[in-house]
C-alpha cells in the first residue's frame, strides 16, 4: 500500500483533535485583527468542566470524564456530603481534594473533557469546535481567548467561586490591555453568571461588554432535574454508557450537589402549565378480600408540593462507599440554600452599559411534566419510583430545557434567538457561529444580516440581470455574503403566498422599501405598494 506522505495532514486534518503543526494557524483569512477583538470567556454548564483529583503525596487523576474505569474511581474519588454550615459539598474520601485544572487559561478543562480520547467522540467534545472557531476567527488563547472551568457539583453562588471568576475577569482585563470581556456561557453556566451578575453588579459593569447566554435553565430543567433526583442520569448513551459511570452512581453523586438542587422548576414562574410529577398508584376497592378490585389513579402533584412525595420516595435511600452504608435522602439543607439562590437571581439585573443576548435551543422534545407507573403498572409504594424508568410529556425545548424556561431570563436582553437544536448538539451548530460572529462583532460588520432569521436581507439589484417577469428564474445574483437565487419576480399576491407557503427561506428584495423577511400578514401589502418585487432563495 502506498501512502501519499504530502497528503497525510488533509486526511487526518478530519478526525484529528487537536490543531495540526504548522495548519490553518498561518492563514489570516477571515480572521480579525486581534487589537480589535474584546478578550472572550467560556463558562461551562453542569458536567462541563474536567475534573481532577488530588491525593495527600500530589498525585493528580482525572475523575471526570474519563471513559475507561469510570464508574469505579468516580465512586471512590467524587462521592460526597453536603456540609450545611459552609454550603460545599466534600468528596467523601479525607485523602481525596478535587481540582479543576487551568491549563491553557482554563481552556483545557472545558475543551475535550477526555483528553485521552484520540478518535472524536461529540459526547466530549464540548467546546472544542466553538473555540477553533473562536480561534479561526483571530482569538488568541491568554490573550483574547480563556475559559472558567468550575466543580459544577457546588452551588453556583458559592463564594470561593464568585471570588475565583472575580479573579478570571480581572487577569482577563489586564491581559487583553484592559478592555472588558464578551461571556459566553452554557447550560447552567448561564445560572452561575447570574449568580455573579445579582452579588457583583457594579464590578460585572466595569469589567464586562457583553454576556451571550446559550441554552440556559433559567427557570430550571423541570423533567430532566426531577428524574436527576430521583433516579439519576446517563451523560453517555449508546454502546458506550458501558464504559462510563452508572445511571444510580451518578444519582448518588447528584442527591448531595447544590448546583442540581438550583435547576429545579421554578415555583414562582408564571408558567404556561406548571411542570407536574405524575404518579399512577394502586388502589384496592371491596367489602372482601374475594371481592376487592385493584385500580390505577393517576395522582398529580405540582411545584408547590411535589418535594414532599419527592421527599417520602427518597427518605430511604443510601450510598454504599468503600462498605459503609450512609444515609442520603433529599437533602432539606440544600432545598434551603437553592429556595435562597432563587431569591438571588431575582435581584440580577442588566446594567444598561452591558448587553445581553439569549440563545435557545428548539425543535426538540424536551421533558416536562413527569410521570411514574403506567395505567396497567401502578406503583404499590413511592419508594417503587427509584427503580422505574419515567415517562414523559414533551414541551418544545433541546431536549433539556424547555424553551419557556430557557426564554425566562428576565432580564433585559438586546435579543433571544430560537435555533432548532439540543442542547449539547447547538454549540457545534454553524447558525450559532454566524450569530456569534455577529454579536462580537469579529471583522467587517454584514449591515444585510439579521441574526435572528439568520438571514441576509438583499438591497433592490443596482442592474434587471435582464429578468423578465417570470416565475422561478434560475439566474443567481452575487451580493458578497452568500449567493442568492431568484425564484419568483411577480407582482400576483397569489404567487407570492404560494412562495411563502412552500418555502420558509425566503427573502424580499422591493424596489421602494429595501428588503424585508416576509410572512403571511404582510404580502398584501408589500405587492400592493410596489411595482416590483424580486424574491430570493439562498443559493446552495
Amino acid at each position: 500500500m502506498r501512502i501519499n506522505v504530502h497528503n497525510f495532514p488533509n486526511k487526518v486534518g478530519g478526525w484529528w483533535p487537536w490543531p495540526w503543526p504548522g495548519g490553518d494557524d498561518d492563514d489570516d483569512d477571515g480572521q480579525a485583527d486581534v487589537a480589535d477583538l474584546n478578550p472572550v470567556l467560556l463558562v461551562p454548564g453542569i458536567g462541563g468542566s474536567i475534573l481532577n483529583a488530588v491525593n495527600e503525596k500530589g498525585r493528580v487523576e482525572r475523575i471526570w470524564v474519563r471513559l475507561f474505569a469510570a464508574d469505579h474511581e468516580f465512586r471512590a474519588k467524587l462521592f460526597s456530603l453536603y456540609d450545611p454550615l459552609t454550603g460545599k459539598t466534600n468528596s467523601l474520601d479525607p485523602n481525596t481534594t478535587i481540582e479543576v485544572p487551568d491549563d491553557r487559561y482554563g481552556l483545557y478543562s472545558c475543551d475535550i473533557l477526555d483528553p485521552a480520547v484520540i478518535f472524536r467522540m461529540d459526547d466530549v467534545y464540548y467546546f472544542h469546535d466553538l473555540i477553533k472557531q473562536l480561534t479561526d476567527w483571530g482569538y488568541q488563547e491568554g490573550t483574547t481567548l480563556f475559559g472558567f472551568g468550575y466543580d459544577f457539583r457546588q452551588s453556583n453562588r458559592l463564594a470561593e467561586h464568585m471570588d475565583k471568576f472575580k479573579a478570571k475577569l480581572e487577569s482577563m482585563h489586564k491581559a487583553s490591555g484592559g478592555k472588558k470581556a464578551d461571556i459566553i456561557s452554557h447550560s447552567m453556566g448561564g445560572v452561575f453568571v447570574k449568580c455573579f451578575l445579582a452579588l457583583h453588579h457594579d464590578f460585572f459593569e466595569q469589567h464586562v461588554n457583553s454576556w451571550i447566554a446559550i441554552a440556559a435553565p433559567f427557570q430550571g430543567a423541570p423533567g430532566f432535574i426531577m428524574d436527576c433526583l430521583l433516579t439519576g442520569v446517563e451523560f453517555v448513551k449508546g454502546w458506550q454508557r458501558q464504559l462510563f459511570v452508572a445511571k444510580w452512581s451518578m444519582h448518588q453523586l447528584l442527591i448531595e450537589c447544590p448546583s442540581v438542587y438550583e435547576m429545579m422548576a421554578s415555583e414562582d414562574f408564571p408558567w404556561a402549565e406548571p411542570p407536574e410529577l405524575r404518579l399512577w398508584r394502586k388502589q384496592s376497592s371491596g367489602e372482601d378480600r374475594e371481592n376487592t378490585k385493584t385500580e390505577s389513579v393517576l395522582e398529580r402533584y405540582g411545584p408547590k408540593v411535589y418535594l414532599e412525595v419527592m421527599s417520602a420516595a427518597l427518605r430511604g435511600n443510601t450510598m454504599n462507599f468503600n462498605g459503609e452504608i450512609i444515609p442520603t435522602p433529599m437533602n432539606t439543607e440544600i432545598l434551603k440554600w437553592a429556595e435562597k439562590t432563587r431569591r438571588i437571581l431575582e435581584i440580577s439585573e442588566m446594567p444598561a452599559s452591558c448587553k445581553f443576548y439569549n440563545i435557545v435551543g428548539t425543535s426538540n422534545d424536551t421533558p416536562f411534566h413527569t410521570c411514574y407507573g403506567t395505567k396497567e403498572n401502578p406503583i404499590e409504594q413511592l419508594t417503587d419510583i427509584l427503580e422505574l424508568e419515567a415517562n414523559f410529556s414533551f414541551v418544545d425545548g433541546d431536549g433539556t430545557v424547555p424553551l419557556e424556561s430557557s426564554m425566562g431570563d428576565e432580564l433585559n436582553a438586546a435579543m433571544r434567538i430560537g435555533i432548532p437544536g439540543d442542547h449539547r448538539g447547538i454549540l457545534k451548530d454553524e447558525r450559532l457561529f454566524r450569530i456569534l460572529k455577529h454579536f462580537l462583532k469579529v471583522g467587517e460588520p454584514d449591515p444585510f444580516y439579521d441574526p435572528m432569521w439568520d438571514f441576509v436581507f438583499i438591497p433592490r439589484p443596482s442592474l434587471k440581470h435582464e429578468l423578465d417577469h417570470g416565475v422561478n428564474q434560475s439566474s443567481a445574483v452575487d451580493v458578497g455574503f452568500e449567493t442568492w437565487k431568484l425564484i419568483v419576480c411577480e407582482e400576483s399576491v397569489e404567487t407570492v403566498q404560494q412562495v411563502i407557503e412552500t418555502d420558509e427561506h425566503c427573502v424580499i428584495s422591493t424596489t421602494t422599501s429595501g428588503s424585508r423577511l416576509l410572512d403571511k400578514d404582510s404580502v398584501e401589502p408589500v405587492v400592493a405598494r410596489n411595482r416590483t418585487s424580486w424574491f430570493w432563495r439562498r443559493h446552495i
